[in-house]
């Protein structure tokens, strides 16, 4: 298949949705033409309404760019939403290897199998009979609501990416000449990817530290909304180097460079502990070379930070570094209007069919349809068959059609009326739906914000702090029992025949789901999920049963096979949160 003329990528950050349109150039390369992105709701309490902040900003981008209704788009997602493991597999072939690698999916990937898409990849030849195998598999529910939304946005699906993957194509696209290991950090909104580079493989790691983790901590710090703290960090914010480095003489730039060393301090920890792990667990090479990317890459002296902390060469990761670039396209603000374009750069080489890694996962539905539309120019000459034979028959009957004419010009007219009036009770109904659409989002919203920031702040008070953290909540989705006076009889149930009252939805609890260190120091590792549930007994926000095993429903046993081990705990609200 020849390669398309113009190349569209959207990537759907957690912060941010980007549309870049490029061009392929005819010795294979690629031309940067059009790049537009937009912000979504900095505040993590509105991640109910993501899919239809996407489908709005989708909206806004393909219109700024004047593209036509349909036009196809490869999508990348954020290595948030993806399931994705490098696993070793043994085998004389790469044969082999997909004969099993199926049974493997099953075994690795923690849903059932056939509720999810997922790809695979070997990659790189075998060492010592065994192959490295990078497997991404994504809820296909999940999945078919994001290419919905930006269906429903006016653009169409045609290859589905993801983050880590599509920087290590970029990688290998901008950086072919470098050898040895490498190490892409690229520090996004929620988390921040890792992606080792050596040898034809890959592997890559997501920490849950990112440029929120930073605003979160300047809210606590300066008692502001997230939103205030999100422009703090953007005005004000620096990376503090501490030690024989002076202190900024502005106090809040001071405070805030401290909040932000604190947070990039435990980054450090984490980044320095998957170096350990890739080295030990997947017999990779210490990294020589680290590339900063990602929008929090940005903040001042953060490549002096690492570089200080880490002792590794530190430089910013240059995805247009092979890429022309058209005038006028990206502003003249230096490395800060790049590190955000790593990932469309890595979904557009997709499209020059020559890119190391091509895991896609593409519902069935979009599969489905590129079928079909390879097959269109045969459906169209049978349709053009079935058109032109009963048209060959009616010319038989030429007089009684001239017969009829009158009588359905007639009718014609009555139609064209009937048909007007209906045009505009469809537009108005339209209208509505759209208008309750667009506005249910800011609603959900409103009525979420307070009560997730008071959870959240609950949870971070009471986890223990050091060696346990939470890596996902869960809202738990139950109903509302309608609301009793006191001095009243309780409510009667329907009569026979009256329909009931609706159940109000509501979140009655939530799901944290963590890790917790194999063999913290002075203290047994299971002790530190009872410290938690103690801490959280007596709290103001959740309802702590004495029966512990209603709380802590799921913590794995230490077995020294892995440096942390899973925890799950279901803490009910006191007050559930309702859902509009």
């Amino acid at each position: 298949m020849s390669r398309p003329a113009r190349i569209f990528a959207l990537n759907l950050g957690m912060q941010t949705v980007s549309l870049t349109e490029f061009h392929s150039l005819a010795e294979g390369g690629l031309k940067l033409v059009a790049f537009k992105k937009a912000e979504l709701i900095v505040d993590p309490a509105a991640d109910a309404t993501r899919s239809a902040q996407i489908e709005a900003l989708v909206k806004e981008l393909a219109s700024e760019l004047h593209l036509k209704p349909k036009t196809k788009v490869n999508i990348c997602l954020t290595s948030q939403e993806v399931f994705s493991r490098v696993v070793k597999l043994p085998g004389s072939t790469s044969e082999d290897v997909k004969s099993i690698i199926g049974f493997e999916a099953q075994q690795n990937v923690p849903f059932p199998i056939d509720e999810v898409v997922w790809d695979y990849q070997i990659m790189g030849e075998s060492r010592n009979a065994n192959w490295d195998v990078a497997l991404v598999a994504m809820k296909a529910d999940r999945l078919g609501e994001v290419v919905e939304s930006v269906r429903t946005g006016g653009l169409v699906a045609d290859n589905v990416d993801v983050a880590p993957v599509a920087l290590y194509n970029a990688f290998c696209y901008n950086y072919p000449e470098v050898t040895g290991c490498s190490l892409v950090v690229d520090l996004g909104a929620r988390t921040t990817n890792l992606i080792f580079c050596e040898d034809g493989r890959f592997f890559s790691r997501s920490i849950p530290i990112g440029g929120n983790s930073i605003s979160a901590a300047i809210a606590k710090e300066f008692n502001q909304e997230i939103t205030i703290a999100e422009r703090l960090k953007i005005e004000k914010g620096i990376v503090g180097l501490g030690g024989a480095y002076s202190e900024p003489e502005d106090p809040t730039v001071a405070r805030i460079a401290k909040v932000i060393r604190n947070t990039m301090t435990r980054l450090h920890a984490e980044i320095a502990r998957s170096i350990n792990f890739y080295r030990t667990s997947q017999g990779g090479s210490t990294p020589q070379r680290i590339f900063l990317s990602g929008g929090s890459a940005a903040l001042p002296y953060a490549s002096e930070f690492f570089s200080e902390k880490l002792q590794i060469s530190v430089e910013f990761f240059d995805p247009l570094r092979n890429v022309v670039v058209s005038d006028g396209v990206l502003p003249a603000d230096g490395v800060a209007s790049t590190l955000g374009i790593g990932e469309a750069v890595g979904t557009a080489v997709r499209a020059l069919k020559n890119c190391p890694v091509e895991i896609n996962l593409r519902p069935e539905s979009v599969i489905r349809a590129q079928k079909l539309a390879r097959r269109k120019p045969q459906l169209v000459l049978a349709a053009l068959f079935l058109v032109l034979a009963p048209t060959i028959w009616w010319l038989h009957f030429d007089s009684v059609t001239k017969s009829t004419k009158e009588l359905a010009d007639k009718f014609q007219l009555q139609n064209k009326q009937l048909t007007d009036l209906s045009a505009k009770i469809d537009k108005e109904i339209a209208d509505q739906k759209r208008l309750n659409a667009e506005s249910a989002p800011f609603f959900l919203v409103a009525s979420e914000r307070s009560a997730w920031t008071s959870i959240v702040d609950e949870l971070a008070d009471k986890l223990p702090p050091r060696f346990i953290w939470m890596t996902q909540l869960k809202p738990v989705v139950g109903t509302l029992a309608p609301p009793q006076d006191p001095g009243k009889p309780p409510t009667p149930a329907a009569k026979p025949g009256q329909p009931a009252a609706p159940a109000q939805k509501a979140i009655t609890a939530i799901e944290v789901v963590g890790l917790y260190l194999d063999n913290p120091p002075n203290q047994k590792a299971a002790l530190l999920i009872d410290e938690f549930y103690e801490k959280l007994v007596g709290s103001e926000i959740f309802s702590i049963s004495e029966d512990k095993s209603k709380i802590i429903t799921q913590r794995t046993t230490p077995t020294g096979e892995s440096w942390a081990y899973g925890y799950t705990l279901v803490l009910p609200l006191k007050q559930p949160i309702a859902i509009p």
